[in-house]
């Protein structure tokens, strides 16, 4: 089965903690075990979206997709340093770098850089990917205690529908079909 993108592995990792079918992160944290799971599930999505980002500014071949790239980058790389900063509030450890299974779906679109296969491929990963992130996001809404978690999902959740907006379907939208504001700094 081909791993379809960076978020749904983290998201994957989240679901299987979450149900105690799995420990991914080790060691439990201060804060509640699905809040830091949330947090440290969606701080590697953000490692993984930041380099398949800064991948695609240099390979893809369209420039609609090296544009949502950029945006991709800048967006994930604010909600990771908010992300990163929370968590070191609550003392929850955070990984050094995206998982390897995310590492990997990033090298499986090395054979086809600066081809339209490339922008296809990367396309469908985001899309399908940002559609994880969504659905961990709302999970993380609807069943987390930590209210300042709570409220860092909610900041990014428009962020990352933006995001879809803009690769749907595995085609790119561009920029201006994001309804994504910038995070605020």
């Amino acid at each position: 089965m081909r791993f379809t993108h960076t978020c749904a592995t983290a998201a994957a990792a989240a679901v299987l903690t979450l149900t105690g079918t799995a420990t991914a992160f080790g060691a439990a944290s201060p804060a509640a075990s699905s809040d830091a799971t949330f947090l440290q599930t969606i701080h590697q999505a953000n490692l993984a979206e930041i380099a398949a980002g800064k991948d695609a500014r240099t390979h893809a071949k369209s420039a609609c997709v090296k544009q949502v790239a950029d945006i991709i980058v800048r967006d994930h790389t604010a909600l990771d340093a908010k992300g990163a900063a929370l968590a070191k509030t609550k003392g929850i450890a955070m990984a050094k770098e995206p998982t390897a299974a995310q590492q990997q779906q990033l090298r499986d679109l090395k054979p086809k850089d600066g081809t339209t296969a490339y922008d296809t491929a990367w396309l469908k990963d985001q899309s399908a990917g940002h559609q994880q992130a969504l659905a961990l996001i709302d999970k993380e809404l609807t069943s987390g205690t930590d209210s300042q978690i709570q409220a860092a999902a909610k900041a990014a959740r428009p962020i990352v529908a933006g995001h879809l907006k803009m690769v749907e379907g595995g085609v790119c939208h561009g920029p201006t079909a994001s309804a994504s504001p910038s995070p605020q700094r």
